[in-house]
């Protein structure tokens, strides 16, 4: 059972100012990407799109001069760590089960490391999905940040999708998909 929805997460005034902020389009594109990707590494979908949605939610603007500085923003970028926290702090506030939002939470961290000084990170399935699914919406320059989309067609975009997740009622343990059938 899903405790929380796509919609119910766009609707909150919270990802209403920081998703919009990191590019609303984007987010919705990463999410169908995530929803795709999970059936093929066998992730829950339902925590994989929820990931991919909220990953962005942690952006800072990086401006200088009155005008976006990508430079600035790689140099100083932290958007992963706060989009966490913010990530799981929603969820816990709209109902998510304490787990879920904390898995969620923990993929939204790691779906960058950009934070990081250097070196790799050893995702686990989830984590890796909602990377994958971020890297095949990005733009050179951070682009994918200013595709637009009106509220009607995200809203319609999210709905459709929370829809899939309902029908496809499938619960998953250990990373193993069990299909519920009727």
């Amino acid at each position: 059972m899903r405790h929380v929805t796509l919609t119910q997460l766009f609707d909150h005034p919270i990802t209403q100012k920081y998703v919009k902020r990191s590019g609303m389009a984007h987010a919705i594109a990463c999410a169908y990407h995530a929803y795709r990707l999970a059936n093929e590494y066998h992730v829950d979908p339902d925590k994989a799109t929820k990931a991919a949605f909220l990953h962005d939610i942690g952006h800072y603007t990086w401006y200088r001069d009155g005008k976006w500085d990508y430079e600035l923003y790689k140099q100083n970028d932290i958007h992963a760590i706060k989009g966490s926290e913010r990530a799981h702090k929603l969820l816990i506030r709209l109902g998510e089960h304490p787990k879920i939002a904390k898995e969620i939470a923990l993929a939204v961290l790691f779906h960058t490391d950009s934070f990081l000084p250097e070196g790799q990170l050893e995702l686990d399935p989830l984590q890796y999905v909602v990377a994958l699914a971020d890297e095949a919406d990005e733009e050179p320059g951070g682009e994918h940040h200013y595709r637009t989309i009106t509220d009607e067609r995200a809203r319609h975009l999210l709905t459709l999708l929370d829809l899939k997740l309902d029908a496809k009622q499938t619960t998953y343990h250990e990373g193993h998909s069990i299909e519920k059938t009727n």
